[in-house]
């Protein structure tokens, strides 16, 4: 019998599902997955110390890249779905070795998730489809660099071509800054990952991030969000995997999204289609308002964290049916997801000295917090030997709430966390500042 005759027979059966990751993206994964009745048993590899306090989910202590280890335990446990959070296991075809052997699987192969792999072959690839994005140079060499740098009129965007933790990308304020930040990645900094450099001109405007879910030929959106990467308040500081976020966006209005679908989105589809990739996972589109429209800065081929926890609980409890359509590549097309009509938001509690160097293993106090839209995902933390929770990551918690407005979200959101404390626990008191009203008055 074929995959697809088989496939076909058991969609709708979710009794057991497999999420692979360990941070807050995936817990909050876990987290609207056991919503659903369908679902016995979602099993994750490796979560973390907040994964078993989801309900229906267990740990499994398993190298993912012992594939026949892999796939001898998956068959035992009858899964029906795999979710793979993370992009490095997809960047190393993870998901096609699981999809050979007839597992459902939502996440791209290796070919659709160089998108995220490799930013130069993502930045060509854009070019062929016409997809709007900044102009930018691919460089292997010191001089080569150099020579674009000081020719540049402005000051270029500096990134490592491969993954690098959301760490990989400078954006300089003098040329001088910008060819330190490349002989810094051209040396190592980032070891294979920065064998290449892609120097980009700068562009302007706010940053979005939009998510679209997909089977390979059709996709359905989620709502659009807005980050906050820099680690310091009013957007300063170097870089980090990100520090909060909220959604939706009230930048990204029903009219300028249509405009975003017909410009990138479905071109974005038809490139991989033309391309022979069948993507079944999550697009990311990283994107920049400017004013000559929307531009793609970056694709990534998982949810963003912290995006997911902040949309996750806006999700219903179906949501999981339309991760399986999208990994059995049977979406209809007039499909529409349940979202709530309520807005999210994140704040990331992190360990002193996150994204440098940072000491864990700190025992993590929990006070007395809300129960109503507010959940707490454990993003980096581990159990100790006396069975406590403690910080085991640079991003440490995500605490997320919702509510009728972004004003009320945060302030819950940041109560709550104030009854929560570790040692060393870092966070930016300014998430969501462009949507909070209250925030912008006391400024």
């Amino acid at each position: 019998m074929s995959a697809n005759l088989n496939n076909s027979k058991i969609l709708n059966k979710l009794d057991n599902i497999l999420i692979i990751g360990s941070g807050g993206r995936e817990n909050s994964l876990a987290w609207i997955i056991e919503k659903n009745e369908l679902v016995k048993k979602i099993y994750i590899i490796p979560g973390n110390a907040g994964s078993e306090k989801i309900k229906k989910c267990k740990r499994i202590n398993l190298d993912i890249y012992d594939k026949k280890k892999l796939i001898n335990k998956l068959q035992f446990l009858d899964i029906n779905l795999i979710v793979i959070g993370p992009e490095d296991p997809l960047s190393k075809g993870l998901g096609d070795y699981l999809r050979d052997n007839d597992f459902n699987v939502f996440g791209p192969g290796a070919d659709g998730a160089k998108l995220e792999s490799s930013k130069s072959w993502a930045k060509e690839f854009m070019n062929e489809g016409n997809i709007p994005t900044a102009k930018f140079w691919k460089v292997n060499s010191i001089d080569k660099a150099k020579e674009i740098i000081f020719s540049s009129p402005d000051p270029l965007v500096v990134k490592a071509d491969g993954l690098a933790s959301g760490k990989g990308v400078f954006i300089p304020n003098s040329k001088d800054e910008c060819l330190e930040a490349t002989k810094s990645i051209l040396n190592g900094k980032f070891g294979d990952a920065g064998q290449i450099v892609v120097l980009e001109e700068k562009i302007q405007g706010p940053e979005v991030s939009v998510f679209a879910i997909c089977d390979g030929k059709r996709y359905l959106l989620l709502p659009t969000a807005q980050d906050h990467k820099r680690l310091n308040e009013n957007d300063e500081g170097p870089n980090t995997g990100g520090m909060g976020a909220y959604s939706p966006t009230p930048l990204i209005t029903k009219s300028y999204l249509e405009r975003i679908k017909k410009e990138i989105i479905q071109p974005t589809i038809d490139g991989l289609i033309n391309k022979n990739i069948e993507y079944r996972g999550v697009l990311y589109f990283g994107l920049m308002i400017t004013q000559s429209g929307p531009k793609v800065i970056e694709y990534n081929c998982r949810f963003g964290d912290p995006e997911c926890q902040t949309i996750m609980p806006l999700m219903d409890k179906d949501f999981v049916t339309f991760l399986q359509k999208c990994a059995m590549g049977k979406l209809i097309g007039n499909e529409e997801i349940k979202i709530s009509n309520k807005v999210s938001g994140c704040v990331i509690a992190t360990s002193r000295g996150y994204p440098n160097d940072y000491k864990t293993g700190f025992k993590i106090k929990f006070g007395e917090t809300d129960n109503e839209d507010l959940q707490i995902f454990d993003s980096g933390t581990s159990l100790n030997k006396n069975n406590e929770t403690v910080t085991s990551g640079g991003r440490v918690l995500s605490i997320v709430c919702q509510d009728s407005d972004f004003d009320k979200v945060f302030e819950k959101a940041y109560q709550n966390l104030s009854k929560i404390d570790f040692e060393g626990i870092f966070y930016r008191k300014d998430i969501g500042h462009q949507v909070r009203t209250k925030y912008k008055k006391e400024r």
